[in-house]
């Protein structure tokens, strides 16, 4: 097609697009620049925006982007736009000295209300717009931060007028949400597009986030100081966000459970017992970083944080309390204390706000009801207001006017009233065309090492899918944006190695306790699908190497169908015909040993490991089950087999793609120790005295031995050398030595916190189990042998939680652990 055909998106946007449009609005300059990019996106979408908007969604997928909305179990595919917003350079100028200027402005008044109190005190600001937030801390008053830096990390919601302007609609100092998905989305929309943003001259964001990093290691007392990202944990609406800007920038993914206070000191606790940690980036409300200090409610923070605070060992960004300055009340004060404080007026004004608390604002609000929207000077439920954030006046009827009236003159202080903002719009792509919506960017500001501060050349863009664009999470209905600052020369290629390349290491880094319980029981969890997945593929005929299956009534079969019993892949009461029996074992999630409910429970375990798993992992494990029919054996077969290749493609990510670090060995051990278990209670249940025919032949299956047996025995199964190769063979991946013998090598390479040079108990336990089996062979073998080896294998996988695991909340492992045990 020629480019004319193209350009109809453009064309028929520009005829329908309001005014002040971001496109419609610009520049003769930027409008060529819109333009030019729509062109290219035509082309690439074939003239289709609903292929752009798949082809995009398909790349946020694939990097793992994902969030919840309140009340969530299960994530949501993040919701990306096609269509970036575009910024001309002189234009983010003006943004970038508007918000270095409110940051420093922040600080100021952060630095004060916890210090000296001079604005209170000399009538500059309400001692009740400081006392009435639920975010400020009496306990942090004169608790100063290291180097007087109270923020480190700030971000403003901004919005656009129809005229252009732009004005600070909210500040964001506790938990700024949004730094890493505009991140992702600059990636995802990169890889959906090649090579347009650097024909555009977009600025990159590495930069920004090297100068980040680097501002919080400065303010550390050492050279090479260790800083972990706090996250509230799995369940936090932007988890999927907090892993991947640890992963990005090399931090450690800490929970509150991984840390303890000591001597004023904050440590992690890792495989190799405590390791310092200087500072924290923080993803937590002050309110639960510290039960003692703070919310003594609160589970998920650290006993004794504000000690280490207190005594100057940490840095925290940002401080404790900072978030007072978030309420709405302060923005009615911010212009005038700007003037005091920094002796300028704010070059990115506030939206128009009256805090009530004072008699001729409360006046003016009352007075002018229709023209305003009212909330909660301090983000609280209020009397009198539907909605505590944002309720526009004219809404109200005349009892809920009144209702409001009395409220307001009972507590005045906890109102504000403001401005209505009418917002700009932008191109977005509904229901399959370019469509304007309003939108608002959440922009972003990190100190630097020399402690100046650096606006991100980006933003996190909402684009309205719903009535209150200004809420602080995504919306049911809200769509994402790349924002892009175009240059009018070339950007050059920034990366996070800023100055040069860092010292070369050749170990990865610590591995918190928390992380190696999960790697070992994703491992182990992994190992327990596939051999679920084995049993019911014996179970429909699924072997390959042996002429026929077990018929349908034979013990074998009962053997079959009771194992799955035990592990809770059917009911107990599971009997009947064998396609709805295999049908249950893979497909119902209210068995909690199915193989549906197995890989949901990797999926969970996966998700506390989300800063060290590989997207190709979750690529994997979202894929939904096969297709069957519980009534057509030939549908079941082929299910389990493919998802027996779905989990031999999990493995071989780690064999081939893991790094040979301690993770790496955790996760290996988990699997070895689960595949060795069962290798015994299938030994026992396949391979006893009277094991039939039907029986060692199963159990050559399950163990995938069948081709190995048949090259060394001429003849058909026989006790002893099936007992052999399934158990004492050193060479056969599958044996039950051989994962003994795997899981000694992973114990004698793990460190060891003893000095005197003696073996610590998971040590000198694997040890004792692969001395208790290398004598042995198949015709000694017993199957009193086989129960001692597996009481020894479950001594030892308890002594390896016992010396490496938390120890703390032992009963929250994943659902179904115990099922494993």
């Amino acid at each position: 097609m020629e480019t004319a055909i193209y350009a109809n998106w453009a064309d028929a946007y520009l005829a329908n697009a309001p005014a002040g449009d971001l496109y419609a609005g610009a520049s003769p300059a930027m409008q060529t620049r819109w333009r030019t990019m729509l062109d290219r996106l035509s082309a690439q979408a074939q003239g289709d925006p609903a292929m752009l908007a798949d082809n995009v969604a398909r790349q946020a997928i694939d990097l793992g982007m994902a969030f919840r909305l309140t009340g969530d179990e299960q994530e949501r595919s993040w919701p990306l736009g096609p269509i970036p917003m575009l910024i001309d350079a002189a234009e983010w100028a003006h943004i970038e000295r508007g918000l270095a200027q409110r940051a420093e402005l922040l600080e100021q008044v952060i630095g004060d209300i916890y210090g000296s109190q001079s604005l209170v005190r000399d009538g500059k600001l309400p001692a009740s717009v400081i006392t009435g937030s639920p975010h400020y801390w009496r306990v942090m008053n004169s608790t100063p931060p290291p180097r007087g830096h109270h923020l480190h990390f700030y971000a403003a919601d901004i919005g656009r007028g129809p005229a252009g302007e732009w004005r600070v609609l909210a500040d964001r100092v506790r938990t700024p949400v949004g730094v890493g998905y505009a991140l992702e989305n600059r990636l995802a929309w990169s890889r959906a597009t090649g090579d347009l943003l650097g024909a555009m001259n977009t600025r990159r964001l590495a930069p920004f986030f090297d100068d980040l990093r680097r501002g919080l290691a400065a303010d550390c007392e050492r050279s090479d100081p260790r800083i972990g990202l706090l996250t509230p944990g799995r369940f936090n609406q932007s988890y999927a966000e907090q892993a991947h800007l640890a992963r990005y920038l090399g931090l450690i993914l800490v929970e509150g459970d991984d840390l303890i206070v000591t001597d004023g000191q904050l440590f992690v606790r890792t495989i190799q017992g405590l390791k310092r940690i200087d500072g924290l980036w923080r993803w937590m409300d002050s309110r639960f970083m510290d039960p003692l200090a703070f919310d003594s409610k609160s589970r998920i923070g650290v006993p004794d944080l504000f000690d280490a605070c207190a005594r100057g060992g940490l840095v925290l960004s940002n401080w404790p309390g900072a978030g007072v300055i978030e309420s709405r009340a302060f923005a009615a004060f911010l212009p005038q204390l700007s003037k005091a404080l920094l002796g300028a007026d704010l070059i990115l004004p506030n939206i128009a706000t009256w805090w009530c608390g004072q008699r001729g604002e409360r006046t003016y609000v009352r007075d002018r009801l229709d023209r305003l929207v009212v909330g909660s000077a301090f983000d609280q439920d209020v009397a009198g207001l539907p909605d505590a954030r944002f309720t526009p006046g004219s809404a109200l009827d005349a009892p809920q006017r009144a209702m409001l009236a009395e409220a307001m003159a009972r507590r005045p202080m906890d109102y504000v009233g403001q401005e209505l903002v009418k917002l700009s719009t932008t191109p977005a792509v509904v229901d399959g065309r370019l469509t304007p919506l309003p939108f608002t960017l959440r922009v972003f500001v990190a100190r630097d090492a020399q402690g100046q501060w650096r606006v991100m050349p980006g933003a996190f863009a909402r684009l309205a899918g719903h009535g209150d664009i200004r809420a602080a999470l995504m919306g049911k209905g809200d769509m994402s944006a790349d924002m892009c600052v175009v240059d009018s020369v070339a950007v050059p290629p920034d990366t996070l190695l800023g100055g040069g390349a860092p010292a070369i290491r050749r170990i990865g880094g610590m591995l918190p306790a928390k992380a190696a319980d999960n790697l070992y029981w994703l491992g182990r969890y992994i190992e327990r699908t596939e051999m679920t997945l084995r049993l019911i593929r014996a179970i429909v005929g699924g072997s390959i190497e042996a002429d026929l299956g077990p018929s349908v009534a034979s013990p074998t079969m009962n053997r079959l169908v009771g194992q799955l019993v035990l592990w809770g892949a059917i009911a107990r009461d599971g009997g009947g015909p064998i396609g709805p029996i295999c049908a249950t074992a893979l497909g119902d999630a209210r068995q909690s040993g199915s193989v549906r409910a197995l890989m949901a429970s990797v999926g969970n375990i996966g998700e506390g490991l989300r800063d060290r798993l590989a997207s190709d992992f979750w690529r994997l494990v979202r894929l939904p089950l096969p297709t069957f029919d519980g009534a057509v054996t030939e549908t079941l077969l082929d299910a389990s087999s493919r998802m027996i290749e779905r989990i031999s493609a999990l493995s071989g990510l780690a064999a081939e793609n893991m790094g040979r670090s301690e993770g790496w060995r955790f996760h290996d051990m988990g699997r070895r120790m689960e595949r060795a278990i069962n290798g015994c209670r299938l030994l026992g249940l396949f391979g006893g005295e009277g094991a039939s025919a039907d029986d060692l032949t199963v159990l050559l299956d399950l163990n995938d031995s069948q081709i190995s047996y048949r090259t060394r025995y001429l003849t058909g199964p026989a006790l002893p050398p099936v007992r052999d190769l399934v158990a004492l063979e050193p060479y056969n991946p599958r044996a039950i030595v051989y994962q003994a013998q795997r899981l000694a090598d992973h114990v004698a390479a793990l460190p060891t916190l003893r000095t005197d040079g003696m073996p610590e108990e998971p040590r000198r336990l694997a040890d004792a189990l692969v001395a208790r089996l290398s004598p042995l062979t198949g015709d000694m073998l017993t199957i009193g042998d086989i129960d001692d080896v597996e009481s020894r294998l479950l001594a030892l996988s308890d002594a390896i939680g016992q010396r490496y695991f938390l120890q703390v909340r032992k009963a929250e492992k994943a659902d179904g652990a115990d099922l494993l045990s």
